[in-house]
């Protein structure tokens, strides 16, 4: 790596040095910035964990931030999100619909390799803890070389490498979103009032000595000239976790499109770089889960801020009350014949002592009665009655508590399966109120998250990556341009046949649909993997055809799915069951029933995996509706009446032609003896004629 610049793919050159001392600047501006959030999420942390400092570890804490938080953290979230990614507008589109279910379950696995359930569980104890919670995403993927000459089998060659004699490329062999948690300490960005106003990102990263050098071979010598990248931590337990370990940040600038790399406190950014991946939002990392915001700033305001005063007073009052209890203890004094009163009185109110007897030497002047009583017990009515109005100012002060923060409402919305289901549900809509947009704002973070990892596995997996993740396997448009050419083979095939049998004077066979194998017919109604990659690789297109959700993060009933299932199923069968009466009364309608079949199907999202085979089963029904129908068969009767039509319409048929072959035959005859009689009467005329010698 060079120390002075280095050049971007852009041409852009930026001074190392430069750049260093500039992000430098701009990191201790970001930490001066958060410094009071973060000093006061410190004390927070040690008050949650029961951290108290030496000069603290004797008093005695009520744990209300703890009792607080483990209430608010399954209300807030409870459950992993599941990407639900649709078509935007519910309409057929074979592509688009092809493109969401390749998508969802890519989704579906990155989640489950990276963990989502632990990483959102972090973000929510930061989020309830500090106001402020993130992840940050980023893109991996594993090379293997390869000969140019080799055609690759499941990826594109990527990266030539190597000289002219030996070229070779690589390929990818394996591809993957990574989702890294990040501590609310370990997270800066730009001052502003709004997200949208931020102009860069910054996360701290521990490495350890071998990730430092394989990240960046030629910056241990730099860190070694400007002593940079010591160790840091919050607290004591964060240092001795990363004890030699070097901290080095990661800065997304994008007012200047591009990335660095600097180690902690050096001078010298280690790497500038144009931004790995190109998102729509530039940046890495979903707006952080934030808490209670003004509109001034981006610095939340944790929740104990708010009843911090009164966990103090419930604090003294805790520890007031342990201290009365103490001197709860039987205690018994008598008369002693010599010594003081002193020492016996300073013996009996040692906390040590529980029950003890105590002899006392002047006894007159330690009783009223002039030695009237044997023995005086120590009152203790005073101390308890201290005690009960201590418990009862603590008590108000812990529902003062529950009113700021809500936990009232929430343990109100608990219900009895005694009650009905209106006050069920009236208790349920009650106790949800004040924490919904807390539970609002979880889910937003999630849906961002899987938003970004969609759009990352969008634009950089592979088509072989997607449908392997996926189980989808979807043709090649080389191969279905195969299957058509053998299909124009078929057909052309019979025009031969055809041709052959009109010249040899035969009846030609009435043509045939091209036969396929099973496989290569479904294979030809599916997309193309090219046409999906396509749709997919259009981040304009993309954002029009396809949307990206997740369901949602608070615990659900646990039939919700096959509540929705058996919604579908009754859907379907009791529209079947209404449209098969209809279809035989009024055949024109069957086209009218299956694109309301699919309308409604399509709202479900149960029913999307069934989706093409009802488009299927639609289409054929649809045109068997409105091609012709044969005439229906006569029944028994009327098969006997046309049988006996038919024998009377013969006879009736040969008697006329026996009565026109007769009228023949008698035409005939009369023609004959026409001709027979003009020439009897010729000859008669030639007879009676006289000789012409006469």
């Amino acid at each position: 790596m060079d120390d002075e610049a280095t050049t971007l793919p852009g041409g852009e050159q930026y001074d190392l040095a430069k750049v260093g001392a500039h992000w430098q600047q701009e990191l201790e501006r970001g930490q001066r910035y958060f410094k009071s959030w973060i000093d006061r999420c410190t004390k927070i942390e040690k008050i949650y964990l029961q951290q108290a400092d030496q000069a603290n570890a004797a008093k005695r804490r009520f744990p209300m931030l703890w009792a607080n938080i483990s209430v608010l953290q399954p209300a807030v979230y409870a459950r992993v999100p599941q990407p639900v990614v649709e078509r935007r507008f519910k309409d057929s589109q074979p592509v688009a619909r092809m493109a969401s279910e390749l998508v969802e379950r890519n989704l579906a696995f990155t989640a489950d390799d990276a963990d989502l359930d632990s990483l959102m569980r972090a973000v929510r104890d930061d989020f309830l803890l500090c106001a402020r919670g993130t992840v940050w995403l980023r893109y991996e993927a594993d090379f293997e070389p390869l000969d140019i000459g080799v055609e690759p089998s499941n990826a594109p060659a990527l990266d030539m490498q190597g000289d002219d004699s030996s070229p070779t490329a690589e390929q990818i062999t394996d591809e993957r979103v990574c989702i890294d948690y990040v501590h609310w300490s370990d997270f800066l960005h730009s001052p502003a009032r709004r997200w949208k106003d931020v102009t860069w990102v910054a996360r701290r990263v521990p490495m350890t000595d071998e990730e430092f050098d394989k990240r960046f071979p030629e910056g241990r010598a730099s860190l070694a000239a400007n002593g940079a990248g010591s160790n840091h931590g919050t607290n004591q337990t964060e240092r001795a976790q990363n004890e030699g370990k070097t901290y080095v940040w990661e800065i997304w600038c994008k007012s200047e499109n591009y990335t660095v790399w600097i180690a902690e406190g050096s001078p010298v950014a280690l790497e500038v770089s144009e931004p790995p991946l190109k998102l729509a939002r530039f940046f890495p990392c979903p707006r952080p889960a934030f808490g209670t915001l003004s509109t001034s700033s981006l610095i939340p305001v944790p929740d104990y801020v708010y009843y911090q005063q009164q966990c103090d007073e419930i604090d003294m009052l805790t520890k007031r009350v342990n201290k009365l209890t103490d001197q709860l203890r039987l205690k018994i004094f008598y008369p002693s014949g010599d010594g003081s009163v002193s020492p016996a009185i300073e013996k009996a109110m040692r906390p040590e002592n529980d029950t003890v007897m105590v002899p006392i030497p002047e006894w007159a002047a330690f009783t009223d009665k002039g030695g009237s009583n044997a023995i005086v017990t120590l009152p203790i009515d005073e101390v308890q009655k201290v005690i009960v109005a201590c418990i009862e100012v603590r008590k108000q002060l812990v529902e003062d508590v529950y009113q700021i923060t809500g936990i009232s409402d929430i343990v109100r919305g608990d219900t009895q399966a005694s009650e009905t289901a209106t006050a069920q549900r009236i208790k349920s809509q009650w106790g949800s109120i004040r924490i919904r947009d807390r539970q609002a704002e979880l889910a937003r973070f999630a849906r961002d998250i899987v938003n970004l990892a969609g759009e990352i596995i969008c634009d950089q997996f592979q088509p072989e990556t997607l449908m392997l993740v996926s189980g989808i396997q979807l043709p090649t448009a080389a191969q279905k341009q195969q299957v058509e050419m053998q299909m124009q083979q078929q057909q052309m095939a019979q025009q031969q046949a055809a041709m052959r049998a009109q010249q040899m004077g035969q009846p030609a066979p009435p043509p045939q649909p091209p036969q396929l194998p099973p496989e290569m017919q479904k294979m030809m109604e599916q997309p193309t993997i090219d046409e999906v990659v396509q749709l997919l690789r259009n981040d304009s297109v993309r954002g029009f055809r396809i949307d990206i959700e997740t369901d949602s993060t608070i615990e659900p009933d646990e039939d919700a799915e096959k509540q929705r299932r058996m919604e579908f199923v009754q859907m379907v069968g009791g529209f079947m069951q209404q449209a098969g009466a209809i279809a035989q009364q009024t055949p024109m309608l069957v086209p009218v029933m299956v694109e309301t079949l699919l309308f409604a199907a399509r709202g479900f999202r149960a029913g999307r995996q069934l989706e093409n085979t009802l488009e299927q089963v639609g289409a054929q029904l649809s045109q068997s509706a409105t091609a012709p129908r044969p005439p229906p068969e006569p029944t028994p009767e009327q098969m006997i009446n046309l049988k006996t039509a038919q024998v009377k319409a013969g006879a009736e048929e040969t008697k006329a032609k026996l009565s026109v072959a007769q009228a023949q035959i008698e035409h005939q005859t009369t023609v004959e003896q026409a001709r027979s009689d003009r020439a009897a009467q010729a000859l008669q005329q030639f007879q009676q004629q006289p000789p012409a010698y006469q």
